[in-house]
């Protein structure tokens, strides 16, 4: 085993510990079986020197013989059945454990990891590696464990029959071991390989089938697949390296193992001629030959395996291992209902320490005032958001929501005040209902009715095959994506925060339907403090406060009248975006 694994065996340990007791009953079971294994060639043994020569058989110890073989190999295959079904138990256990850890993982990451990495390969190594990695373990315990003893057992039988043989076996034997180390310290870093270009491959996937209407539209059919092909020529060349210096581990053992059974055939020839053994001892012997060796066979395909397994499960725990989301502060209390206030004092934030973000930032807004912001794209208003809602920490100074530092706070209870509707919707597999409620379960159907009517979703739920209880593909395939936006909208209206963040929250609605929208929004963000991200002039006109952003800093603050006698920055973006 080499070094760089040891850590990866460590850890698959910790998650075999629970189960340890089936672990100890696979063992005792694999015992068994060996012992019964090595016992009938015994029996075989003793059978041929009772067929002394022609007329000479003696059929009552035969027979008596073959009773006690079937016996044998009957409680040999219960046996093997147990300890078969232990192992499946621990395997698929430990990869259950795995799994749910690694999903468990992904909930509590930072967004700065789940924005800097692929999504394809975090579901690869979430879902793949650890099937690879099944796999591995599972032949592991299978062949491994049962190898070990039959190399032991086996052994120790050939010793009590004869010494000088056994040392024939002995000495040759380790050659195995020598061809099996030999390959497998060259295939983990292949099998590693395999899987970052498996896991590349999912990725390229993933994107594709997600993005496949803007594939088409724009005619990047040709170049996807081009990508796809590049990925793809890897992955075979890495694969093929990697089953090649696999799978000649097995033909090189075995050609080992055949000058063990030519050895042990010629001495124990000589000494059987010699009155040493006797010819049923030799068949035993020759037999013991044979099972000491299969083992070897067996443990160097397991090795080979276990490098594609341990590559794959390294992969697995670097991400289990990977810094969580901070968590909340011992100290931190449950914040209760937010009476909309808040202030940025002297914030400081940026996604990379080399590129400066958001620089001594200020801001006070009071209780169920109107802010929108506005400014060129990359200066800061999404960054703003992310910073409101806790989803990064900032870098320096702090966020007051209603009187409380935001980090001295449970993030849930900060969340909880918070309704938010994004330019990207997002719905999950399930019923309408179900999606509306996603804030709120067990909602009775009249209250979700309620929202759905405030957000102008009811016409178009009721047309549905199945009303409230139709069944949404997943992102909500079968909707158009103003109708996604309507149920996320319906979603916030059933919940109704303190705060609300709308952030082009109508971009994907008819203008009909907008004005409903709009009305009904300014119905529900009377009294509440509401952070609005939009480009449309409705919006903008009627906010209490205008926040204009450029390079991550406030430039400009004011209403829409204030801002235009101004004629600063703001004037110059309404009178080139906005005015008619």
């Amino acid at each position: 085993m080499s070094r760089r694994n040891d850590g990866t065996v460590k850890k698959i340990l910790r998650f075999i510990k629970p189960y340890l007791h089936y672990l100890a009953l696979s063992l005792v079971f694999a015992v068994i079986s060996v012992a019964l294994t090595l016992y009938a060639p015994i029996l075989t043994g003793n059978a041929i020197d009772d067929i002394i020569g022609t007329g000479q058989v003696d059929f009552d110890s035969i027979f008596y013989i073959l009773k006690i073989l079937a016996v044998v190999i009957f409680i040999t295959s219960a046996a093997q059945w147990l300890m078969n079904l232990c192992n499946n138990t621990i395997t698929y256990r430990v990869v259950k454990d795995v799994r749910t850890r690694a999903f468990a993982q992904l909930e509590i990451l930072p967004l700065r990891y789940i924005d800097s990495h692929q999504y394809g390969e975090t579901i690869s190594r979430i879902i793949t590696d650890v099937e690879q990695f099944s796999d591995g373990l599972l032949m592991g315990f299978t062949q491994l464990f049962t190898g070990i003893v039959t190399i032991v057992g086996t052994l120790i039988f050939m010793l009590s029959i004869n010494v000088k043989i056994s040392l024939v076996v002995v000495l040759i034997t380790p050659l195995s071991l020598f061809v099996a180390s030999f390959i497998a310290k060259r295939t983990y870093t292949m099998f590693r390989a395999q899987s970052e270009a498996r896991a590349k491959m999912t990725s390229l996937v993933d994107e594709m089938v997600g993005n496949q209407k803007v594939v088409q539209a724009f005619g990047y059919g040709e170049r996807a697949l081009d990508r796809f092909d590049e990925i793809n020529g890897k992955l075979q060349e890495v694969s093929l390296k990697a089953i090649f210096f696999s799978s000649i581990t097995n033909p090189s053992t075995r050609f080992v193992n055949g000058l063990v059974y030519a050895g042990v055939g010629i001495v124990g020839a000589f000494t059987a001629i010699s009155g040493a053994i006797s010819v049923g001892q030799l068949s035993c012997f020759l037999s013991y030959a044979n099972q000491y060796t299969k083992p070897f066979n067996e443990i160097s395909s397991v090795v080979t395996e276990l490098q594609n397994a341990f590559a794959c499960a390294k992969r697995v725990f670097d991400f289990i291992e990977e810094t969580p989301e901070i968590p909340d502060d011992p100290d931190a209390a449950a914040m209760g209902q937010a009476d909309g206030s808040l202030k940025l004092e002297d914030v400081s934030f940026s996604y990379k320490k080399e590129v400066t973000l958001l620089e001594h930032l200020k801001l006070e807004v009071k209780p169920g005032q109107k802010i929108a912001i506005v400014g060129p794209t990359g200066c800061g208003k999404t960054t703003l958001i992310n910073l409101l809602m806790r989803f990064y920490d900032v870098d320096a100074g702090q966020i007051i929501l209603s009187g409380h530092d935001i980090r001295e706070v449970t993030r849930d209870s900060l969340r909880a005040n918070y309704g938010m509707v994004l330019q990207e919707t997002w719905l999950k597999s399930g019923t309408v209902e179900e999606n509306i409620a996603y804030g709120r379960p067990n909602t009775p159907r009249e209250d979700i009715i309620a929202a759905a009517k405030a957000a102008h979703a009811h016409g178009f739920i009721k047309r549905m095959k199945d009303g409230y209880d139709t069944f949404i593909q997943e992102e909500g395939g079968n909707l158009s994506q103003g109708q996604k936006q309507l149920l996320c909208i319906a979603r916030v209206m059933l919940n109704l925060p303190p705060m609300l963040i709308l952030d082009e929250a109508t971009s994907s609605i008819d203008t009909r339907t907008e004005i409903k929208i709009q009305e009904a929004f300014q119905k529900m963000m009377e009294g509440r403090t509401s952070f609005i991200v939009a480009h449309r002039l409705s919006t903008i006109r009627e906010a209490d406060v205008i926040l204009v952003m450029k390079d991550g800093n406030i430039i400009e603050q004011g209403n829409h009248e204030e801002l235009l006698r101004v004629g600063g920055f703001y004037k110059n973006l309404y009178e080139s975006q906005f005015a008619h």
